[in-house]
């Protein structure tokens, strides 16, 4: 009786080998860009607490995004290779700081082309140059997803609250 037992483990033990010995490491390049400003924002604010508005921070405020995800940093000129749906929450009380939930869905043609990653994860863009973010999931090509978002900030508008920020993911599959 007790030879079947070991054998299915040394069964799951050897098909475990043979699959983490087919994963492999993708490193993709992107920039994001969070437009609020303009006829057609990709970011829009869809819940304020009372204390957002007197919050330095703007604690509480929950904005939704379905920004673009291009190859280079200029909007109007990179090719568009994805978007970035999702929600951001600020929820630094005394430091700018966000939850991001958001899938980056790659819909230009290609090896990507259908799949998506899913990220979140704290982002406290004010205080560090970069940020790391879990890459905690995908579908089609990068189902089973696991790793890491380098978020850098690559421009900023003070006065309208568009950014663009460039990430460096990589991703085991």
């Amino acid at each position: 009786m007790a030879v079947v037992p070991l054998f299915l483990v040394l069964v799951l033990a050897v098909a475990t080998m043979a699959i983490s010995e087919q994963e492999t490491t993708t490193h993709i390049k992107v920039y994001w860009h969070d437009v609020y400003s303009g006829p057609s924002p990709t970011a829009v604010e869809v819940a304020r607490a009372p204390s957002t508005n007197s919050s330095k921070t703007l604690f509480g405020g929950v904005y939704v995004i379905d920004d673009a995800l291009t190859d280079g940093p200029d909007l109007n000129s990179s090719r568009l290779v994805g978007r970035a749906q999702g929600m951001y929450v600020s929820s630094g009380k005394d430091e700018l700081a966000v939850l991001m939930n958001m899938n980056f869905v790659f819909t230009a043609g290609g090896r990507y082309n259908g799949s998506s990653i899913a990220i979140m994860g704290r982002n406290s863009a004010a205080s560090a140059a970069i940020r790391e973010m879990p890459v905690i999931g995908g579908t089609g090509i990068f189902r089973l997803a696991r790793g890491y978002a380098l978020a850098t900030t690559y421009a900023f508008n003070i006065s309208t609250g568009d950014a663009t920020v460039e990430y460096n993911v990589f991703i085991r599959h």
